[in-house]
């Protein structure tokens, strides 16, 4: 049985991101959003529409948390370590995936990358696993 501490998702990506690199992972906080701004050479005419900017991965539904996982290759493949393309979806223990963010981790996993929902640690570790 797992334990789940009443946290947020921030400290869960928090978390799971110091977890990463003592698993010689590296994981970054994909902090995605949307907001509008004026040129700066703009500011002085009156009326300028603001100009939409999008932070983060672009498409809906990317996941908190993008970086890689070290992989080893076989010693047939003269034992290189590969850095394996790895999203990881944070939620809190009541959180719900939404369709998009379902839909980002399918794609990632259908191209040979790593991705799943974490809740706590354990739920991290066996993404990386692959189980």
């Amino acid at each position: 049985m797992r334990f789940y501490m009443a946290v947020n998702e921030s400290n869960i990506v928090n978390r799971l991101r110091d977890l990463a690199s003592s698993q010689n992972n590296r994981l970054f906080r994909n902090n995605r959003g949307l907001f509008y701004t004026l040129d700066i050479f703009k500011r002085i005419k009156a009326g300028e529409k603001p100009r939409k900017v999008e932070a983060g991965l672009s498409g809906k539904g990317s996941s908190d948390l993008i970086g890689w996982t070290q992989v080893k290759i076989t010693p047939d493949m003269v034992g290189q370590t590969l850095a394996v393309f790895t999203a990881v979806e944070c939620k809190t223990i009541k959180g719900v995936a939404n369709k998009e963010q379902l839909k980002f981790i399918k794609i990632v996993r259908e191209n040979g990358g790593i991705a799943g929902i974490a809740r706590n640690n354990e739920d991290y570790l066996e993404i990386i696993r692959g189980k």
